[in-house]
This record gives structure tokens, sequence and C-alpha cells, in this order.
């Protein structure tokens, strides 16, 4: 693979998960507003399940960004993404709901399109099997 093609598929895995990082950290610092809620939405144990998410989006988004299982991350990912879109942005009613659901459905393809192809050359996965990528 061309250089450039390496370091397009590096800044596309960083920016596809940004925002993961970035709700990740906010969730921390915004807990129990968050938790509260969740709990609006009916989730029961609220707590639980939003330690889950934030572990979720920043260990996805650690994992991708480094491309270090970065196939798990996207796994991750997907897996904060299915149950996140379909609780809480399915008010179509509400046209900030969709363009909040077709966000997660865009972030989605993405984290799926990782997943089936790995995280590139430029990765800490290549780096550790010697230049080698896995298919």
């Amino acid at each position: 693979m061309e250089w450039w093609k390496s370091l397009v598929v590096l800044i596309g895995r960083i920016l596809l998960v940004l925002i993961f990082l970035n709700s990740g950290i906010g969730k921390i610092g915004k807990f129990e507003m968050t938790a509260q809620y969740m709990a609006k939405f009916g989730i029961s144990y609220p707590n639980f399940f939003l330690l889950g998410a934030i572990v979720f989006e920043l260990l996805g988004s650690l994992t991708v960004i480094l491309g270090y299982y970065a196939r798990l991350g996207a796994l991750l990912l997907i897996l904060f993404l299915i149950p996140t879109t379909l609780i809480f942005h399915t008010d179509f009613a509400d046209p900030l709901q969709m363009v909040q659901f077709m966000k997660n459905l865009s972030m989605l393809g993405g984290c799926l399109v990782l997943l089936g192809l790995g995280p590139g050359r430029w990765s800490l996965d290549t780096l550790f099997r010697g230049g080698k990528r896995r298919r």
C-alpha cells in the first residue's frame, strides 16, 4: 500500500472514533446526570449500563486509534451503538433525533468497515506482527 493510503486509513480511524473518546470522557464527568437521563428511558440499573458504556467507548476508541486489537475495538463500538441508537434516537418526529439516528448509522458503517478490513499498515497490530497484515 502506498504511504499516503496508509496515512488516510490512520487519519480515518482516528476521526471515526474521536466522538466515542470524547463521549466516554464526558460521561465520566457527568456520571449522575447521564445515569438519570438513561433512567428516564426505562433503563434498569443505569449506573451499571453507564459504566459499561464508558468502558466500551473508551476501550473501543483507544484500541482503534492505536490500531491495537482494532477489530475488537470496532466490535465494542458496534455493540455500544446498536442499543444506544435503538433506545435513545428513534423519535423520528424530532428532526434532531433523526439526524442523531443517521449519524449513528454512519458511525456503525465505519466500524463495520474497520471490523472487516482491519486497521491498516500504520497500526500497532501490524508493527507487532512484523509488518504482516492479518486477513
